[in-house]
């Protein structure tokens, strides 16, 4: 698994864990549910500040290794 599968996984839980549904997320963070469908699969290249605001609504925090 890549980096980028891991924090898309991640994120996903996180998500699923709080009960939103990716349209939730993606009004929250204010991008597209698109977007957002990009960042739990790995694919596509959503930008590394639409991650990062997906992860921080989420309560979750990138760290760069």
């Amino acid at each position: 698994m890549s980096d980028v599968e891991g924090v898309g996984r991640a994120i996903r839980t996180a998500r699923k864990e709080a009960r939103l549904t990716q349209k939730d997320l993606a009004d929250l963070v204010g991008i597209s549910e698109r977007t957002v469908r990009a960042i739990e699969t790995g694919t596509g290249n959503p930008s590394l500040a639409a991650v990062a605001a997906a992860a921080g609504v989420l309560g979750l925090r990138l760290v760069a290794a």
